[in-house]
């Protein structure tokens, strides 16, 4: 005879209020998850008093069975209170920051923060390191000469006050919950899950303390969200978790088809990204550069212009100091890849297509991202893109240029990029210049 009879667990105080298995039949049968049951498994499984196993089941039935807002809401809630919360009211500006779901080429932030700093607000950025195709902005940093990413709060909390603007590694108390139901959806299939994925970037950036949050969500192959109904409804999601836990939050849906800028790895967006605050730069990442700094600065009820600020060379200002208080040499050379190999255009005609996954797939085989999250990178690999999308292209001309340090990672690379360069007749062209980079809504709480 079976005893169904629920076995109890250890809890902080005596035998645990509820049980694993209640929890995971409850929402593998479609039910709601009740505040308390919810409360009670992310503390449970944070202190491992909830196996791996019992977690792994409950994940898949989230994502087959999806939650409610309201459970999405207390889930966030939950992620939140596994850890401790900053709190930057003291430092003297308006607290704004901002968050990319991640694309190919997305070196945005790296202006960004000096640009929106320079306006006027500070911008706590607590960022992380790239995994598969896509880059980390800490990885990026990093190939500057004595940059360092960790930082104490209290240094994180002085820069704020004295510069406006910090890019470092997130603090480890911030949503413990996070990296322990990150690491197990990644071995147990559950990522694509628009209630995981809204609670895993929405705890971490509420308990970040800041006033204010632009979203910047990507569409498109490159993108982790590829269909632009999947990313409204994350960022929809995660638009309406920020202004429940009391944080103005905005969403941008922008376009990932094709990588963003001229260069994808590390060193070479860096040097891409001091082009755009020199006021040069690709077209598209200054047009997103500022779309997104508007944005960040009516969230920070400021009234600056980011488009004069940049122009004026306030922004690279802010962007030398926050180097130099980093340890950060803003004059040093970057590294340079060993390597380089030249691929060319195929035909005459229009770029209509370059594909931002397989661009990004190829730039992590020459060695500028990483598998697992301890992997070395190497700073000076990646890809320089000598046009765009939109643009006329001549046969044999070059097209792209990989760098590497080891010329061994040349052919898997160029595997990577088979089929991801269209180039069509003049006369079957349409203009798609830029198109990749353009903003194609905003989803804010009150829309």
């Amino acid at each position: 005879m079976v005893d169904d009879r629920p076995p109890t667990h250890p809890g902080r105080h005596g035998p645990a209020p509820y049980d694993a298995v209640e929890v995971i039949r409850a929402k593998r049968d479609g039910h709601a998850l009740s505040d308390g049951q919810i409360d009670w498994v992310v503390d449970a499984y944070t202190r491992g008093a909830v196996a791996e196993e019992q977690m792994s089941a409950l994940l898949m039935a989230v994502f087959l069975r999806g939650m409610t807002p309201e459970e999405t809401t207390r889930w966030t809630d939950a992620m939140i209170a596994s850890g401790g919360r900053l709190d930057f009211t003291d430092v003297g500006r308006p607290t704004v920051d901002k968050h990319s779901t991640g694309g190919v080429g997305d070196k945005i932030t790296l202006a960004l923060a000096p640009l929106v700093a320079a306006c006027g607000a500070a911008v706590p950025q607590l960022s992380g390191r790239g995994l598969g195709h896509t880059g980390g902005t800490l990885d990026k940093l990093e190939s500057v000469p004595g940059w360092r990413a960790t930082l104490t709060e209290a240094e994180i909390r002085h820069q704020l006050r004295d510069l406006g603007a910090v890019v470092c590694a997130t603090t480890g108390d911030l949503a413990p919950s996070d990296r322990k139901l990150y690491a197990l959806r990644d071995v147990t299939g559950t990522v694509e899950s628009i209630p995981l994925i809204a609670s895993s970037i929405m705890s971490k950036k509420i308990a970040e303390g800041t006033e204010a949050l632009v979203l910047d969500v990507k569409v498109g192959s490159g993108a982790f969200m590829r269909k632009e109904e999947d990313a409204r409804a994350l960022a929809t999601t995660m638009v309406e978790l920020g202004s429940a836990a009391g944080v103005r939050t905005v969403a941008v849906l922008s376009a990932m088809d094709a990588p963003l800028g001229r260069t994808v790895g590390n060193a070479l967006e860096v040097r891409e990204a001091v082009e755009v605050l020199a006021g040069g730069g690709p077209s598209d990442v200054v047009e997103l550069t500022l779309a997104l700094a508007e944005e960040m600065v009516v969230a920070a009820g400021l009234a600056a212009d980011p488009a004069r600020l940049l122009a004026n060379g306030q922004a690279m200002d802010v962007w030398r100091a926050m180097i130099r208080a980093q340890g950060g040499d803003p004059d040093g050379p970057l590294p340079q890849a060993a390597e380089r190999r030249v691929v060319r255009v195929p035909a005459d005609g229009v770029l209509a297509g370059l594909d931002a996954y397989q661009v990004g797939v190829a730039s992590w085989r020459l060695g500028a991202g990483r598998t697992r999250r301890d992997d070395p990178v190497s700073p000076a690999a990646g890809i320089e893109l000598h046009h765009q999308v939109g643009d006329r292209v001549r046969a044999g001309a070059p097209l792209l240029t990989l760098h590497a340090d080891d010329p061994a990672r040349f052919s898997r690379a160029e595997e990577a990029l088979r089929g991801a360069v269209t180039v069509v007749p003049e006369a079957a062209a349409e203009d798609g210049r830029s198109a990749h980079a353009r903003v194609l809504d905003r989803i804010a709480s009150d829309d």
